[in-house]
């Protein structure tokens, strides 16, 4: 019976280990989030918590509160980054959270301290959120996430931390940022204040093609998407593109859905050109797009 109390206490010494660099960032009504002080002076965060950027506190484990600002955020990623002055808070000890594998246990960790556990559940490769924003690695968790916890980390069993836990990338799943994407949009936001993506300008809405444009265009799907909205002066609207425009394919890859358009896009850098097929009046038609960066949503 000693290999319980053992896993227990080696969970518990998991906890303990990366206590120190958790804290409560008050920046919503209420109630705090939890950030981690990724590295000196700088805390990471959930940024669907950040719900106000005027008076932002941290306070650590031993109940001390520090004035925080905020140095810039991604609501594609759902991470933020604050700035703090004290240096002395420990920093997060990372892992690899490559090397997780499905049944493995793991920690999620609030201020406080305050724990959950579980396994992971899923793991996958890459993938790009509703929002646009990629993440280097699909981690599934089976744990709960009580309030108070997006933001936090999660802790692998030998005390490292693998990712941030939150619950702004899903309403039905528990999920969390790897920390090698972590720390590579911690790194754009500390440069930069914001995460560069590309996009077209467009609203698009799938239609049906007439059997006479899938004629015309060898190997056409029955699926085209037509152009609903062109943002004044976007880059679509700079390449010609009008309202009622059908969309067929990107770099000769057919697009049969709005989502398959974004991911295609998101992949690419901002000034790089695409090239377009469309259906205008029937007739295709190619087109050349140069990229714009995405415009900041005002909150």
């Amino acid at each position: 019976m000693t290999a319980l109390p053992s896993l227990s206490n080696e969970l518990a010494a998991a906890v303990e280990q990366v206590a120190g660099s958790v804290v409560a960032v008050n920046a919503r009504p209420r109630l705090p989030s939890t950030g981690v002080h990724w590295r000196p002076g700088i805390i990471v965060t959930a940024d669907h918590t950040v719900r106000s950027v005027e008076d932002l506190t941290v306070v650590d484990r031993e109940g001390r509160t520090m004035a925080a600002t905020l140095v810039g955020r991604d609501p594609g990623t759902d991470l933020a980054v604050l700035r703090i002055q004290d240096t002395a808070l420990p920093t997060a000890g990372l892992g690899d959270s490559g090397s997780l594998k499905v049944g493995h246990i793991v920690l999620a960790v609030g201020y406080g301290p305050r724990a959950s556990w579980g396994i992971v559940s899923a793991v996958g490769g890459r993938w790009r959120t509703w929002r646009g924003g990629e993440i280097d690695q699909l981690l599934r968790l089976d744990l709960t996430l009580y309030p108070g916890f997006s933001g936090g980390p999660i802790v692998d069993a030998q005390g490292r931390i693998v990712g941030i836990n939150t619950s702004g990338l899903s309403q039905r799943l528990e999920l969390a940022i790897p920390a090698s994407t972590v720390s590579r949009v911690a790194d754009e936001l500390i440069e930069k204040g914001h995460v560069s993506r590309a996009f077209l300008g467009v609203g698009l809405q799938p239609a049906r093609l007439p059997e006479a444009a899938q004629r015309a265009l060898a190997g056409a799907p029955e699926i085209g998407l037509i152009v609903v909205r062109v943002q004044p002066e976007g880059p679509a609207a700079q390449a010609g593109i009008l309202l009622g425009d059908v969309l067929v394919s990107l770099e000769g890859i057919h697009v049969a859905s709005p989502e398959a358009v974004l991911e295609a896009v998101a992949a690419r850098r901002v000034g790089s050109s695409v090239s377009a097929t469309i259906l205008r009046a029937g007739t295709p038609t190619d087109v050349s797009i140069t990229l714009g960066e995405r415009p900041l949503r005002r909150r």
